[in-house]
């Protein structure tokens, strides 16, 4: 069901990106205003997201991703009646504030049910639902777009989406937690959670982390499939689809056969979730150079899906070891404040991509990228001499699991 919700809950939020000529045309929008769909859907997303998160360590976290799936739904179903410009982007805000309560949620819900042995391997299996959601809602946006025009593809996934909640409201149940590992949760003010989360560095470490690797994403998704149609003068389905399969197909891939290598390293010492993250960003910082130096549609695509790859193979130890450091009264906290700043860092990416692309093209700023992945491989290198070893032995005396 977690996999089906993710897949709704990016496909929703990014089918958008496959008909940003459509919505040029039909809306008279800019490129700085195509820019703004996302990042006013970042940036509402990002300011709620520590309050839901917060909220989901303290009710039912099955029954707020549903209402989450729910309002995002009806949400994006509006947002194919939108007649003007100034419409369309306040149903974006509203699809952020929408969409915030599924991810803290949803990740606190598998880590209840999961415990370090099979973690990753489950969180990997929903990051993939992500990716799934991704290329169907571009293909079909992109699909639909070039017979029927941008609308009915924001109707189809509204519709799916509300038959997917009255699923979850039926059947998804959240896991009975011991007292003594939310004991204190009940009291504990939001301020008070928050201050916790920030006595913890590694914590900081893998909150930089998302953001980094977070506005890194969401440039590909945002801009990528109008470079596509541009470079390659691709029709709308086309584009559409090639600006997401070679992201996400890399990102599945990644996802699923990083998560039993991740698990399998955290039986020695959770530690070594960090090392693999390493690893992984060592060698994908170099592919996005290809952008600066080929315009071959073979090329560039091979090196979007083994970057996406990679960083997929990496990122799967996130949040698994983000749980092995945290109670979890403060896991779904947690990922909302990650969510929040990985959002507001991700919308400004977007628009900075879109101011930039008259002057230096997209390709350009795509291969500049690549200093930012570097970037991260080194603080977390850092973090695993120095303040991880620390953090986890903490959390282990105080009998998190």
């Amino acid at each position: 069901m977690l996999f089906s919700a993710a897949a709704l809950n990016y496909g929703d939020r990014t089918a958008i990106t496959a008909v940003f000529p459509l919505l040029k045309r039909d809306l008279g929008m800019s490129d700085l205003l195509l820019g703004a769909t996302g990042t006013v859907f970042l940036w509402s997303y990002a300011i709620v997201s520590p309050f839901v998160g917060f909220l989901g360590d303290r009710i039912s976290r099955a029954r707020l991703l549903t209402a989450s799936l729910g309002a995002w739904s009806l949400v994006m179903t509006f947002s194919g009646l939108a007649a003007s410009a100034s419409q369309l982007l306040m149903l974006r805000v509203a699809l952020g504030l929408a969409e915030a309560g599924y991810i803290p949620a949803a990740t606190a819900l598998i880590a209840d049910h999961h415990g370090p042995a099979t973690r990753a391997k489950a969180i990997g299996i929903h990051l993939a639902g992500f990716s799934f959601g991704m290329v169907g809602g571009g293909w079909l946006a992109g699909y639909l777009g070039d017979s029927l025009g941008w609308r009915p593809s924001f109707f189809i996934l509204g519709t799916c989406g509300l038959l997917l909640t009255g699923v979850c409201l039926l059947f998804l149940r959240d896991v009975p937690v011991p007292a003594s590992e939310t004991a204190g949760a009940e009291t504990q003010s939001m301020a008070a959670a928050i201050l916790s989360l920030l006595r913890i560095p590694t914590f900081l470490i893998l909150t930089l982390e998302l953001v980094c690797s977070g506005t890194v994403n969401w440039i590909f998704i945002n801009w990528l499939p109008l470079f596509f149609r541009e470079t390659f003068t691709l029709s709308l389905a086309m584009a559409g689809l090639y600006g997401t399969l070679w992201i996400q197909g890399g990102r599945v891939l990644g996802f699923i056969v990083g998560g039993p290598p991740s698990d399998a390293a955290a039986r020695r010492h959770s530690r070594h979730r960090m090392l693999i993250m390493v690893a992984t960003y060592l060698l994908a910082a170099p592919v996005l150079l290809i952008f600066s130096h080929s315009k071959s549609f073979v090329v560039i695509a091979s090196a979007i899906f083994v970057y996406n790859l990679l960083v997929g193979f990496g990122y799967v130890n996130a949040q698994p070891l983000l749980c092995e450091l945290l109670p979890v009264r403060l896991r779904s906290t947690a990922v909302g404040i990650m969510n929040m700043s990985a959002c507001f860092a991700g919308g400004a990416g977007i628009l900075a991509a879109g101011w930039l692309k008259s002057d230096y093209g997209l390709a350009q700023s795509f291969s500049s990228l690549s200093v930012v992945v570097f970037g991260i491989a080194g603080v977390l290198l850092a973090a695993y001499f120095t303040v991880l070893p620390r953090d986890l032995e903490r959390a282990r005396k105080s009998g998190v699991a």
